[in-house]
């Protein structure tokens, strides 16, 4: 068994992104910078075709990844998590879907709270103009045919133009 402290510089970070945006971008970026190896937690994984869950984890799967190869970050993996109501379990959960980690990223004081008890090394994840970059207000402009493109880096646009996703969630949430 390799021991832990060959993971010391690994880091996690989990979110929805539902979409993939901006604000999540300059998280992502910093984190990658700081870690060795970085994983992108897809939270809820388990969740789609809903109006706060509009992309399945494929789907945002395939966002974080574009993304991430247009910026030239390397260092990095992408891990569906599915939400489990059962929070004593959770962190083992995460542990077997993932890579070895040392540090997570999270404001969340749930998650915070239970990866501490774990005994992870945690970091507060920076919030980039969170009343401009946030899922709810990209789902809201998408819903209402106003300008969210610029809210999003542009190889998550294309997927979600590939994959008719505003349509759906016009659909999804009656706005159409």
């Amino acid at each position: 068994m390799v021991p832990k402290h060959c993971f010391s510089e690994n880091s996690l970070m989990i979110g929805r992104f539902q979409p993939l945006h901006n604000g999540h971008m300059e998280v992502i970026r910093k984190c990658a910078a700081e870690s060795e190896k970085l994983t992108i937690g897809i939270g809820s994984a388990q969740y789609s075709h809903e109006c706060d869950n509009p992309f399945t984890a494929g789907e945002r799967y395939l966002m974080i990844d574009e993304v991430m190869k247009d910026e030239g970050i390397a260092n990095y993996c992408i891990v569906p998590i599915e939400d489990l109501n059962r929070y004593s379990l959770w962190v083992a959960q995460v542990e077997s879907l993932s890579p070895p980690f040392s540090r997570v990223y999270s404001n969340n004081p749930l998650t915070r709270r239970l990866f501490s008890e774990a005994g992870y090394e945690l970091r507060d994840s920076p919030l980039y103009n969170r009343e401009i970059y946030s899922g709810t207000a990209v789902r809201k402009k998408m819903t209402e045919g106003e300008g969210w493109r610029p809210l999003v880096p542009g190889k998550a646009a294309e997927v979600i133009d590939y994959i008719d996703g505003v349509r759906r969630l016009r659909e999804i949430t009656g706005g159409e």
